[in-house]
């Protein structure tokens, strides 16, 4: 697919460059590490408030990271996967 942009107006066009690119990406680092949490999340039973309760973290940012908004500090992964009672190398397999 080519985007061609007109240099001497880029802004005209710039939107439907932008939706363009993102419809054909791959779902990010952030996204899937998303998915992942909630997916252990749900299986441990617990719920995005509790969870976060138990990692001294908010769940509006809880929320955040699980739908791929927040790129998390390190600490705060390994708050997560002291939660889930799982290692770093298992809340990060597959991502």
């Amino acid at each position: 697919m080519r985007i061609v942009i007109d240099t001497y107006r880029p802004w005209t066009h710039w939107p439907q460059a932008i939706s363009i690119a993102n419809m054909a990406r791959k779902p990010d680092i952030l996204e899937e590490f998303g998915k992942r949490v909630r997916k252990l999340r749900l299986e441990s039973g617990w719920s995005q408030e509790k969870f976060a309760h138990q990692c001294e973290l908010d769940r509006t940012y809880v929320g955040g990271v699980e739908r791929g908004e927040r790129n998390i500090a390190l600490k705060n992964i390994k708050k997560m996967a002291d939660a889930l009672g799982v290692s770093l190398a298992e809340l990060l397999n597959g991502i």
